[in-house]
């Protein structure tokens, strides 16, 4: 065992039996490195990630190689999901060195924590152009040795160049109409209308997109937005990309067409999705976002809920295939042979209706389950039929490991989605999972000075500290809480949040955003980010808890700082929407208001009360918030003043520090918010 076998991150605890001798991330190994003058090896990864595995496999656990690190190395291996901010900072120096980037990440380093080597998978022996993993070693080690001015030279000509980078311009101003309707014009050009989605493979779920698209159409009727978000969702629910069986959504497509996904199925991607198939009903009707959403929400419950209550944060790509050996898919593909030995007479059927082939749409003669029949009638009891027994059938192979580190931004988000598909859909129980996640991450991450803990596992809360997509996911996902559930509680920690936001991440001058806080550990760079990933940035994330916030509570700081953060999405919005999808839809909302609604009545059981609140909470206008209590309560402070009407539960809406009249039926208050 080496140094990893006590730490909380599973990705870590797969490499403890490594013969290398591993060091976390600490100021310990840099001092290590500079007491016997060796430079520092960085490896950085994460436990769903299938090359990462190769490569541990190839090289970390082999004795020869591991030997050579120990004698010339100091080797440091990093969480990318527990350390982004180390993760972004020598990930933009990978990219600016190399034109791309990508896990694992390797990176050597001076004992000064200066790269000056880059580069990503490395393979065991030379293959493809590439050179093998000891050649690079050994190539460093000789110039660590025989050229050390030069390594110097370089590594202080990256610092230097780093910190000269600058993120794009701030804008004067919010983005406006002219930005949004440049941005939906862009996203056209880029739309893929024979498959859904945009750009070619590998193909990425749009979560962020669909959702700008969903409300701006919300906003200004545009018909062509929502057809892309229609288009793109139902081609990406009747793809290999979606579990036809479980439910849940894999990482990415590796085709155009979403039939075959790397299988890896993260936290952050369900969450994310869930929300957008729940907003894409509430817009709609639509039966495919229903089941869709609901699929999800279960998904994330029966899979990805931990003992404490919080949600893991992955499941792997790759399982046991039966045979010992450990292949990507093979808990989730079919063969016709393995459909006829669980359904009999009707693997036929199911070989039809899920696009199962002789020759395979995967690998090997095996099918990834899609939904390949737009037109035809199947019947509905034998379809509902095949799928328990195919899902029971497979919860018997060898399940893909599970990733239990809780990471709160990706909890935050699980929070908001399980919250409203709850809500919108009747399901408590999902409501009560929202709680129970929402609950850990005040018992477990929160601490007495209102700071976030980036991760836990097993109730333990882990040593890194919470980055700025933390604050502003789990802010967003404490504010859905409470506009679903009444309980003012959740605006106030929400509050507690964001305030660290803009004592501790804001820049006082410009407004701008830092993906870390201004006591944390100093790296060579300050990371600073403002687009969106695999997830919001933790600068769009924060910027529209911020405006949430502030349309609850009226507070001009909050506003204020929403407003300032929302600039960049002036400049980056027409030029590249893909990747600031979160910001544009954080924009609809501060154009639309948002809209804030006060409903009042006598109690949580008043069902007139209960059919106010459940309109509210399915009004489409973007980023409007709901609170809902007993006339003139204070569980918050939208419900100050508010009154019932001839006794008869009441609605408030209003919008730019203007009030309409209040409403007492539903239909009143639907149209208010349309």
């Amino acid at each position: 065992m080496n140094r990893l076998a006590h730490e909380t991150s599973p990705y870590l605890l797969q490499h403890a039996d490594n013969p290398v001798d591993w060091w976390p991330w600490s100021a310990e190994a840099f001092a290590e490195a500079r007491r016997t003058n060796r430079p520092v090896l960085l490896s950085v990864g994460y436990s769903s990630c299938h090359w990462c595995h190769v490569m541990a496999h190839e090289s970390f656990e082999d004795q020869g190689t591991a030997d050579y690190l120990n004698e010339h190395f100091v080797s440091v291996k990093v969480d990318r999901e527990e350390r982004p901010d180390v993760d972004a900072v020598y990930m933009e120096a990978v990219q600016a060195a190399t034109g791309h980037g990508g896990w694992p990440m390797t990176v050597f380093l001076t004992p000064d924590a200066e790269p000056f080597y880059f580069g990503t998978y490395y393979p065991p022996a030379p293959r493809h152009g590439m050179p093998s993993f000891r050649q690079v070693l050994e190539g460093v080690q000789q110039a660590w040795t025989t050229r050390r001015d030069e390594v110097s030279e370089v590594a202080g000509k990256i610092v230097r160049d780093l910190a000269q980078r600058e993120i794009v311009r701030q804008a004067a101003e919010a983005p406006g109409e002219q930005e949004l309707a440049q941005a939906l014009l862009g996203l056209t050009r880029e739309y893929d209308p024979q498959r859904g989605g945009f750009g070619g493979a590998p193909k990425f779920p749009p979560s962020m997109v669909l959702e700008f698209l969903l409300r701006h159409h919300a906003r200004t009727g545009a018909e062509g937005a929502l057809q892309m978000a229609v288009d793109t969702c139902e081609r990406m629910a009747r793809g290999g990309i979606y579990d036809q069986l479980g439910g849940g959504f894999a990482r990415y497509s590796v085709d155009r067409d979403w039939i075959v996904p790397h299988f890896e199925k993260m936290l952050y991607d369900n969450a994310l999705l869930c929300r957008v198939y729940a907003h894409l009903w509430r817009a709609t009707g639509s039966d495919l976002a229903r089941r869709v959403a609901l699929e999800t929400a279960d998904f994330l419950v029966r899979e990805l809920r931990t003992p404490e209550g919080g949600f893991a944060s992955a499941l792997d790509a790759d399982s046991d295939d039966g045979t010992g050996r450990h292949v990507e898919g093979a808990y989730y593909v079919w063969t016709p042979a393995q459909l006829r030995d669980v359904l009999g007479d009707d693997a036929e059927l199911a070989a039809q209706y899920f696009g199962v082939t002789g020759e395979g749409t995967f690998e090997h003669g095996q099918s990834v389950l899609r939904l390949p029949q737009t037109e035809g009638v199947f019947d509905a009891e034998r379809i509902a039929s095949v799928r328990r027994r195919l899902f029971d059938a497979r919860a018997r192979r060898p399940a893909p490991g599970r990733d239990d580190k809780v990471v709160a931004a990706w909890n935050g988000l699980a929070v908001a989605a399980l919250a409203e598909t709850g809500a919108y859909f009747g399901r408590p129980d999902l409501v009560e999972a929202a709680l129970g996640a929402a609950d850990l991450l005040v018992r477990v991450h929160l601490d007495e000075h209102a700071r976030l803990a980036r991760t836990s596992k097993d109730g333990r809360v882990g040593p890194n500290a919470g980055v700025l997509e933390d604050y502003g996911d789990v802010a967003e996902g404490f504010l859905a809480l409470a506009s679903v559930t009444g309980e003012g509680v959740w605006l106030d920690f929400a509050g507690l949040l964001l305030d660290q936001v803009l004592v501790r991440f804001t820049d006082p001058e410009t407004g701008a955003l830092f993906d870390t806080a201004s006591d944390a550990e100093r790296l060579i760079r300050r990371p600073q980010d403002p687009t969106d990933n695999a997830a919001p940035s933790g600068w769009t994330a924060a910027a529209g808890a911020l405006l949430g916030y502030a349309a609850h509570t009226g507070s001009e700081a909050h506003r204020v700082a929403a407003e300032r953060a929302l600039r960049v999405v002036k400049t980056l919005g027409p030029r590249v929407p893909r990747f600031i999808g979160w910001g544009l839809a954080v924009a609809e909302a501060l154009l639309d208001g948002p809209r804030e609604v006060a409903v009042v009545g006598p109690g949580p059981d008043d069902e007139r009360t209960a059919a106010l609140h459940r309109t509210a909470l399915l009004g489409a206008a973007p980023g409007a918030v709901v609170a809902c209590g007993i006339p003139d309560g204070d569980e918050f402070p939208l419900l100050a003043g508010r009154t019932l009407i001839d006794g008869a539960p009441a609605a408030y809406v209003c919008r730019g520090f203007v009030c309409d009249l209040p409403v007492t039926d539903p239909e009143a208050l639907r149209a208010k918010l349309a």
